[in-house]
């Protein structure tokens, strides 16, 4: 099978989104981050909410993608262990080694400990809750943050491999049946909004997000059936074709959606809400808004995976290196940029000038730290995901990057 370009392509850009989402998180008025700037501004709750909806959604369908891709016919034992050590071990690495320093930053910023990084770590490393602090992960000693989606990605990949073969052999057992083009699309649209829809407002109210693992049932909710639509899908062929000639119509439907969503929430804000009609509040408002933003979130996706397709389903300059870097970035880049906030902000820099030097910190810092030690470190290459062995840019195979 030839390489998928459109799909790395895909999973570097959504990677890259990351430093500049968790940036704003930093700047964006209203909502939690472990580090906050003093320049904050509520209008970045726009845009945030339109990248928010399918930047983790998309990164969990391109998972199950590449793992369908790659998974083998035979000695799918020995890949699932593969597979999962290669996900686990950085993940580890990363709690350890990583993580704590952003753990460090915020317990100092919220006075839960005296600046001393030496002493902070050895108190961490020794994974005890810190009763009464309140830094990301103090109730039980330790904090993944931004890892969470690694350790969310082992139970899954293991649950896709455990099904592959129980599926394929019942799929082979059913009647030859080749639905029609349009009732496919119909079902492949309407089941999944649906989906989401319930997700939002059944499940969202009742187990909101924790990035617990254990204790996360709306999270699983959504990212679960959309690792396991991205891995039964991944070869596909009659469905990514179709995806392409519907690419217009999906992206129109995902404007709608937010649309929808966003203005729904701008009618919220209105100080003379009470000012409309007594059938206009009538509505169900936060139920429609909901339909919106899963409409929009699946559309979205959908319409992302038809264009690239079409447009970048080849190799580009700098895809190779891009491709083997993404993970190990992905690890170092909230760190490097809460380290660096932690530093700029005491020197009261501006609104333009403090976010400006903190994002381009970020990628230098995430290029400095990848090109001059991971890269090169061949016992390191394993502790940020890369292989030990970096492979020639001339093998030809599926995305198999998680």
């Amino acid at each position: 099978m030839t390489r998928r370009h459109d799909i790395d392509t895909l999973r570097v850009l959504a990677f890259a989104l990351l430093i500049l989402y968790h940036a704003a998180m930093a700047y964006v008025d209203g909502w939690g981050f472990h580090l906050k700037s003093a320049y904050t501004a509520e209008w970045l709750q726009w845009p945030m909410i339109a990248l928010n909806r399918w930047r983790m959604p998309l990164l969990f369908v391109i998972s199950g993608i590449a793992l369908g891709l790659s998974l083998p016919r035979h000695g799918r034992h020995r890949f699932a262990l593969k597979r999962s050590g290669r996900l686990l071990l950085p993940l580890l690495f990363g709690i350890v080694a990583i993580v704590s320093l952003q753990a460090y930053c915020e317990a100092v910023d919220k006075g839960d400990v005296t600046p001393g990084l030496g002493a902070f770590l050895w108190r961490y490393w020794q994974f005890r809750p810190w009763p009464g602090a309140h830094f990301d992960g103090a109730a039980y000693g330790f904090t993944w943050n931004h890892l969470w989606y690694l350790a969310y990605l082992v139970p899954y990949t293991l649950l896709a491999i455990a099904l592959a073969g129980p599926m394929q052999a019942l799929w082979a057992r059913l009647p030859s049946w080749r639905p029609d083009d349009r009732l496919i699309a119909i079902v492949g649209l309407l089941l999944p909004v649906l989906w989401l829809a319930w997700a939002l407002l059944v499940v969202m109210p009742a187990w909101p997000p924790t990035h617990a693992l254990l204790n996360d049932l709306y999270v699983h909710a959504e990212s679960l059936p959309l690792f396991l639509a991205g891995f039964w899908a991944a070869r596909w062929q009659r469905g990514w074709d179709l995806l392409v000639r519907s690419r217009r119509l999906t992206l129109a439907l995902a404007l709608i959606g937010l649309l929808v969503e966003l203005g729904i929430r701008a009618l919220g804000r209105m100080p003379d809400l009470g000012q409309l009609d007594p059938w206009v509040l009538s509505l169900p408002w936060a139920q429609t808004e909901r339909v919106g933003r899963a409409l929009y979130t699946w559309c979205a996706l959908l319409a992302m995976f038809g264009w690239a397709r079409v447009l970048v389903d080849r190799p580009w300059r700098g895809l190779d290196y891009c491709r083997e870097a993404v993970f190990s970035w992905y690890i170092l880049h909230q760190t490097v940029l809460i380290v660096l906030l932690y530093w700029l902000r005491p020197l009261q820099l501006g609104p333009w000038l403090e976010p400006a030097l903190l994002v381009a910190g970020t990628v230098a810092g995430c290029l400095l730290i990848h090109e001059l030690l991971i890269r090169r470190v061949r016992w390191l290459r394993p502790l940020f995901g890369l292989r030990v062995h970096p492979p020639s840019p001339s093998v030809a195979g599926a995305a198999t990057a998680p």
